[in-house]
């Protein structure tokens, strides 16, 4: 009799892996690379405790995958055991393609290309290792599975993702506004002619969830010092590969060297690429500005520098965008400051405008579904108030600027 294999969640607890499949993945190097990659990229130098991994948030997103399965079971719905595997894996790899810090990485050294294509194409190449075990997982993912309510599971505005991503870094941040209860939740769970829905009895607790998660991106996730920090990796990585491309030595790991030195881009993106980017994390970028602090480069150097000792980009609200006047002033008074030109100069500042909706029902509604049968969307079910704000797409400007004194 095979042993179960049990992860200890801080979490959820005790987290079975209900598959030998499924613990083959679990050992996949793909997936084994986000063990080095951080959930909430550097969401740490403002909530000290977020270093979780977006490994531990696959596993918790895989297990409440298996929850809701198992809920809608329970109401003799069916879902075949591969269905069930095919879901899991699904979940499990829905975050594969993630680089390190993984939205600056999109925004400098790849084009055109998102985490989500890349983690399809790793999924396809996991499907070619193991003889089309994973196709079904790949057919739910992609939305071409006639079941529709197993790919709302994987991604929709109530999926399994959010559930873990809003209760597991809520935790790990100490925001104790971000928890929701993700158990009753799933217990709520059910199916309109294949649509995903929840129970009427469940509407605070979807009520819970949409306000936890606006609290969430304002909080944490777009918190205007973690920006901050992100603007300032964006200006350090746009910099290097400038001068990779000037051809200029840079200190990096041969996987970084590929992104920095070659123009990488949807269409040029291949195996070999691929596998040079399935080694990339967190370490590799980290290493190269630790070593980069020292460059010749006025630029580079004091960017690395502030970034490695916590010396983050100041931030200013802006009521309205910044005058062309205004801009150059900053240029000439970086210009002037640190003896660069007014290129240079731009790699010291930036505007940047953050912007959230917490829920649109355009996008795919959350039903609330009632004991006489009439299905209502949660914005028009609900009698919150602020839900009609959370519909609403909030957007602040913002001015981050390196700090001279």
């Amino acid at each position: 009799m095979a042993h179960k294999k049990i992860i200890n969640d801080p979490v959820f607890g005790f987290i079975t892996i209900p598959n030998e499949f499924l613990l083959e993945l679990l050992q996949h190097p793909y997936l084994q690379r986000l063990t080095r990659i951080r959930q909430m990229g550097l969401a740490y130098l403002v909530y000290p405790g977020a270093t979780h991994t977006r490994f531990l948030h696959s596993i918790g997103a895989m297990h409440l995958m298996n929850e809701a399965i198992t809920g809608l079971r329970l109401q003799g719905i069916e879902i075949t055991h591969e269905e069930g595997i095919a879901a899991m894996a699904a979940i499990l790899l829905h975050d594969v393609g993630h680089g390190p810090f993984s939205h600056v990485l999109e925004n400098t050294l790849v084009e055109g290309i998102t985490h989500e294509d890349i983690s399809l194409m790793m999924m396809k190449e996991i499907n070619r290792e193991t003889n089309g075990k994973l196709q079904l997982a790949i057919d739910i993912f992609t939305d071409k599975y006639h079941k529709h309510f197993l790919h709302q599971l994987v991604s929709s505005q109530l999926d399994v993702d959010r559930l873990d991503y809003l209760c597991r870094d809520s935790f790990f941040c100490g925001v104790s506004e971000g928890t929701v209860a993700s158990a009753r939740i799933l217990k709520m769970l059910t199916l309109v002619d294949g649509r995903l829905a929840i129970e009427a009895k469940g509407i605070y607790s979807i009520e819970k969830f949409l306000v936890a998660r606006r609290l969430m991106y304002w909080q944490v996730y777009l918190h205007k010092t973690s920006v901050a920090a992100e603007q300032m990796l964006i200006k350090i990585l746009s910099r290097a590969k400038l001068l990779a491309e000037q051809g200029k030595e840079m200190f990096c790991s041969p996987a970084l060297k590929i992104f920095l030195y070659q123009k990488i881009n949807k269409e040029n993106f291949d195996f070999q690429v691929l596998e040079q980017y399935a080694v990339l994390d967190d370490s590799d970028i980290l290493s190269a500005i630790k070593v980069w602090c020292n460059s010749d480069d006025v630029v580079l150097s004091k960017l690395c520098t502030a970034f490695t000792n916590r010396r983050l980009f100041k931030t200013q609200l802006l009521e309205q965008p910044l005058s062309q006047t205004e801009i150059t002033n900053w240029q000439n008074k970086y210009a002037e400051k640190f003896n660069i030109s007014l290129d240079e100069a731009n790699y010291l500042f930036s505007l940047h405008t953050s912007s959230k909706d917490t829920y649109s029902a355009a996008d795919d509604s959350i039903d609330i579904i009632y004991k006489d049968g009439t299905i209502k969307d949660i914005a028009n079910a609900s009698d919150m108030l602020n839900l009609s704000v959370l519909t609403k797409k909030v957007s602040k400007h913002y001015l981050f600027y390196f700090p001279i004194d």
